[in-house]
This record gives structure tokens, sequence and C-alpha cells, in this order.
């Protein structure tokens, strides 16, 4: 049995490292775990936060940029592949500092979790908090735990584990474990009066994210916005509003990136009131979108509005321009969309190098010619096709076939599903025919 004090709990929250061939800083910021950090202020307990990957080597002028890394040994799954290995974040002797300057045994210790393949940076997190805070339990949530949870649960070396649940729902799983009553308002939170993210913990921000939805109406068969999140709910455009006039004017952030799944759906009630009242209270900055925009929903209107509101790093999510592969993965988006929303947008005033085509590689079954019209079909509508190697996620229906095609056991070791490994590569398309491919792209050769 856990020992709980009588007063406030002290809970400390961690973001972990990531640990795989590579990664960047595409406006990285573990969203859900800041909201729950500002649900659990708001409840009355004291919250001690650290993000293991707010360390860079390189800042680009909007925020993006390289995250500090160390080279690790690699797994054993992985000690065949002819590549480094690194840790991304800070240094060890940098976290256990911080842990050093924390007042106080925490009474609870919360961790998320990224992608399924970077679990080895959690493992080792769990362990050397273990280590140093002996005796107090371990949570472990966020995206491994609700795609992995066997996994998880077998190796993870967690008390808890927190799936398949909303931040106040994580609230009351907290204040369940250690004992703590809640206000009976916990009942009435929902996504439009969460207090903001705890963004004023960072001791510097050279950008923020933010969530205007949750979930996605499409069903991509490739994609895990479905499971992760089972409706789609947007919040009021207002206080979206409201939120990004209070980082700007009080932080002077620049740099905000969306992390909606489906930003533009709905638009004329959702995204085109609020940028147009953030055009009307005159809030400038550059705004991104790192998960990509529905071509199917970009016309004249939401064309203007994204460049009179600065939106920088358009990505397009395109995937691919076989009609075939269209429907079978979901039927997101049409060639002749694609075409409108190319000269919607051009029109609207983005040059075709703004505008970045993400384009799916590496598809259970798929051939490398399919890609090769992928990627001139985009070339001749002046975008800028960009190559994004499938990975394998469990549970969603393109999962069953990828464990057909790939030569690695993808079910049962989670390191296969990264996309560094192509791991559905196949006689049709293999590794080396990815990289020549990417060369090719690069020296603009198709």
């Amino acid at each position: 049995m856990f020992h709980v004090k009588h007063s406030p709990p002290h809970i400390l929250l961690l973001n972990p490292w990531i640990t795989d061939f590579s990664a960047y800083n595409f406006w990285v910021k573990p969203i859900g775990l800041l909201y729950i950090v500002s649900l659990l202020r708001y409840f009355g307990f004291r919250v001690t936060f650290i993000d293991c990957l707010d360390c860079y080597s390189k800042i680009k002028p909007y925020g993006d940029g390289k995250f500090f890394k160390t080279k690790i040994e690699k797994p054993p799954p992985l000690k065949s592949i002819p590549r480094n290995y690194c840790r991304y974040g800070i240094s060890e002797e940098m976290l256990l500092k911080r842990l050093s300057m924390i007042k106080g045994k925490p009474d609870l210790i919360g961790i998320t979790s990224g992608m399924t393949y970077w679990y080895p940076g959690v493992f080792q997190l769990i362990e050397i908090i273990k280590k140093f805070f002996k005796g107090v339990p371990v949570i472990l949530g966020g995206l491994y735990v609700n795609l992995c949870y066997e996994h998880a649960e077998k190796y993870s070396g967690a008390d808890f584990l927190f799936k398949n649940g909303s931040e106040w729902e994580a609230i009351k799983f907290i204040s369940n474990i250690l004992h703590f009553p809640l206000l009976d308002e916990i009942d009435n939170v929902d996504f439009d009066n969460l207090p903001f993210p705890a963004f004023d913990l960072y001791p510097k921000l050279n950008f923020t994210v933010i969530l205007t939805s949750k979930g996605c109406p499409y069903h991509c068969s490739y994609c895990a916005s479905p499971i992760l999140s089972k409706n789609f709910i947007k919040r009021d455009p207002s206080k979206v509003a409201d939120e990004i006039e209070y980082w700007t004017n009080r932080y002077g952030i620049e740099n905000i990136a969306f992390y909606d799944d489906a930003l533009l759906v709905n638009s004329q009630t959702h995204f085109l009131p609020m940028m147009n009242e953030l055009l009307k209270r005159g809030i400038r900055c550059n705004f991104h979108v790192p998960n990509a925009l529905h071509i199917r929903e970009i016309n004249e209107e939401v064309s203007r509005v994204l460049y009179q509101n600065n939106f920088k790093h358009l990505r397009l999510g395109f995937e691919t321009s076989n009609e075939i592969s269209q429907l079978k993965t979901g039927g997101k988006v049409r060639n002749e969309e694609f075409l409108m929303a190319i000269h919607h947008l051009k029109m609207a005033g983005f040059s075709g190098e703004e505008i970045g085509v993400y384009i799916l590689a590496g598809l259970p079954g798929q051939r490398i010619e399919e890609v090769e019209e992928t990627v001139i079909f985009v070339r001749q509508q002046g975008a800028r096709p960009i190559l994004a190697e499938y990975s394998p996620i469990p549970k969603t229906p393109l999962f069953e076939k990828a464990k057909h095609f790939s030569p690695f056991d993808i079910e049962n070791e989670p390191l296969f599903q990264n996309n560094s490994l192509f791991p559905c590569q196949w006689e049709g398309f293999t590794e080396n025919d990815f990289r020549k491919l990417k060369e090719r792209i690069k020296k603009e050769e198709i």
C-alpha cells in the first residue's frame, strides 16, 4: 500500500526522451500532459514538470529545429541495423540534476509516451525515476500504452497504466490512487473549459502548440486517430482565439503549431470564424500545420484565410494519386480535389515551394511505381512532394495486411513498427528502392 500525506499531493509529471535513428523537432510539445498539469494545479495538487525533450542543438527562425542528441547502444532487436541510434533531449546527468532540485519527495509520478517504437526511452526513464524516488508509484500513459497495452503491462515497470481516457478522466484516476477528493465540478469540465495547457512552466518558449479539435470524421485505414479519439469534438472558435491571444500577448509567442487531425473540417463553423476573429483582434503570428490539412476542405475562402493569417509550412495530406489506393485507404481525397486545392492556394498567394504535399511510401503491397507516379503528379501541379514512410500502427485496419508483408515481427515487437526501418519492404518496393527514390527527388530528377 502506497502511503499518501493528507496535505495536497505532490505530483511529478515527465515527458520522456525520444530514442530513435533520427528525430526532428517539428514543434513537438506534450500537449495532453500539459493539459493534465493545468487541471492538477486547478484542483489543488502541487505539480512539478520535466520535459526531457526540452533541449536543442539548433533552433530555426520559426521555432522548429534539431534536438540535442546522445548516441546510445541499440536495443537487441535493432543490432543488425547499420545506423546510429540516439537518445534525443536532455542528458541523463541533466535529468538527475533536475530531479535533485525537486523540493520534497513526490507522492505520485506520471509519465507519458509517444510513438510505440520510442518505448526504450520510456523504460529507461521509469528505471531512473524508480531508483531516485524509491517507493513512489509510477503511472504510465500516452500513445504507446493505448496502442501496445499488453507490451507496456509486461515490460514497462510502471505500477499503473492509464489508457483510453480524457484529461479529466486522468485526473480522476490520479485522485483515486491518492485518495485525494476532487471538487464536484470535475464532472462539468469539458474540452471548451479546460484551463490552458501549462506552457508557462517552460523556462523558454520558442513556440506553443494548440488543439482546437479532437478526433477526425475520416477513417483512413493507416491512421490511429479514430482509435485514440472515438468522437470528433471541436472547441468554441472564440475560446480558441482567446487562447492564441493569451500566448501571443502575454508571452510574446510568434509561432504556433496546430495539432488537430482535422483542422479544416466544417470550416464555416470552426476554422473560418476562429481565424477571422484573430484578424479582427489584430493578432499576428506564424501558424504551422505539421499534421497536414485535408485537401477536400481547401476552397477559395479557406485558402485566402490561410494566407491572410500567415500560415507557414503548409502540409497537405495527399498520400497517393492512385485512385484505387485512395478508395481502399479511406477515400479522403480525389485527384480532382487536389488540383482544385492547389489552384486555390496559389491564387491566394502561396508559392509552389510553400505547399508541401505528403506522399505515403511503403504501404503494405505498394509498388515503387505508384509513389513515382504520385511524385510526378504533384510536381506537375507545381507543389513540393514530401515522402512520408509508412509506420504500421497496431489496431488500425491496415495493420493486419502490414503483418503479412513485413519481414519484421511488427505484432510482438513495437521497435519494428518504426518507419525508419521501411517495415513493409518487399520485392516490389525495397528499402534500397526507397533510398534511391528519395535521392532522385532531392536532386529533382523526378
